[in-house]
């Protein structure tokens, strides 16, 4: 594969999809550092049969065991900043929403905002796994705890939370 393909990246971020969801619904965010398999294995040849090698450039997510998202998971991920080597950056969260034709009902301050549509009766959970790699590639995975059989996925899924990963992968060049 190329550099800008995004296969590899997709590729981890279902393998990271399924581990969460292993665990069920209403958890945490949950951060994780995506780093070259075979440099992975390098490093800590330990984890040699422990780790899928399936593609040669495939890559493996560490669960950042430490993260925690606080209120605001951008705000946070703003003080992050992953060094050289590690080589993307990904991240699973569960939100609630609602269909656009509410939109206009919404309140415009935040927590009352979370508080309405938290409580109203055609609200929608969704969980998103979205990742960022170094050379560019990007994508979303989404999947709705009323439709669990289907996985959405997009490059631009979560533009908003897909620049903040891909902040905390710019921050080591600048310091």
């Amino acid at each position: 594969m190329t550099d800008n393909d995004p296969g590899r990246l997709i590729a981890c971020l279902a393998d990271i999809e399924r581990h969460v969801s292993d665990g069920g619904w209403d958890q945490p965010a949950r951060l994780f550092a995506l780093v070259a398999t075979k440099a992975l294995l390098e490093v800590e040849p330990q984890l040699k049969g422990r780790v899928p090698e399936t593609m040669e450039d495939a890559l493996t997510a560490v669960e950042q065991d430490d993260f925690a998202a606080g209120v605001d998971v951008l705000e946070r991920l703003e003080q992050i900043f992953f060094p050289e080597s590690v080589d993307g950056v990904a991240i699973a969260m569960e939100r609630a929403f609602l269909p656009p034709k509410f939109e206009s009902e919404i309140p415009t301050h935040p927590e009352d905002a979370a508080e309405f549509v938290m409580h109203h009766p055609e609200k929608e959970d969704v969980r998103v796994v979205v990742g960022v790699l170094r050379d560019g590639s990007r994508h979303g995975l989404a999947r709705l705890v009323s439709n669990p059989d289907d996985l959405l996925g997009a490059a631009d899924l979560v533009p908003g939370l897909t620049e903040a990963l891909n902040r905390t992968l710019e921050g080591a060049t600048h310091e």
